[in-house]
């Protein structure tokens, strides 16, 4: 949808006609939970199997790990509703997105060089989200939860790109996807976040000048 400013919103943010709250954030979580499970799982796979435990232990690691995601979801779908409304309601706020997208890709950017970044990188780089010791003894559910949550953090400049610049955009959707995997797979790690953090400010001092 065209929106003053010179801007489009996504219609995922709306009920479609004769649709639920309900269904309407139904529709979104699973869309939401596939695209994490295909953006994720490639680059969290190898972690998981560092673990050494049988597939069905995996499988509820696994589960614990996109639980996480689907609960990161249902916040940014709320965000996201909430935005949308207030872009509808009031002209002003509507012209100001394209400055509040460009100030959050600048944002996410910084994020990327910051002590928080690189601590949440080594912990989801590790098995069970830990850069030291790590209780073994955990539930495997337990475990997969603490492990999405350090990569949900670490994670967290990706995932602001990708919501600002479009969740349906396939290109938006794939760079992504390229980033997390070089982030937690590549070495030297930090090299690959910066890079990724240069890139978002470049966007968004971009997004502000246009």
């Amino acid at each position: 949808m065209e929106m003053p400013g010179r801007w489009t919103m996504s219609m995922m943010w709306m009920r479609m006609p004769g649709q639920t709250w309900f269904a309407s954030a139904t529709s979104f979580l699973l869309m939401w939970l596939a695209m994490m499970v295909a953006m994720m799982l490639p680059s969290a796979l190898p972690t998981f199997l560092k673990t050494n435990r049988a597939p069905v232990s995996l499988s509820v690691m696994a589960s614990g790990y996109f639980v996480v995601w689907l609960a990161a979801g249902v916040g940014i779908y709320a965000l996201g509703v909430a935005f949308a409304a207030a872009a509808m309601r009031w002209e002003m706020f509507s012209r100001a997105v394209p400055t509040l997208s460009g100030a959050a890709l600048i944002a996410a950017g910084a994020f990327q060089f910051t002590r928080w970044k690189m601590t949440a990188l080594l912990g989801c780089r590790s098995p069970f989200g830990c850069v030291t010791n790590c209780p073994e003894r955990e539930t495997n559910f337990r475990l997969g939860c603490q492990q999405g949550g350090a990569c949900f953090l670490c994670c967290a400049a990706p995932t602001t790109i990708l919501v600002v610049l479009g969740m349906m955009n396939p290109l938006v959707i794939v760079g992504v996807a390229i980033i997390i995997a070089a982030e937690k797979l590549l070495p030297p790690p930090e090299f690959v976040a910066r890079l990724a953090g240069v890139a978002a400010i470049i966007v968004g001092v971009r997004t502000l000048i246009w």
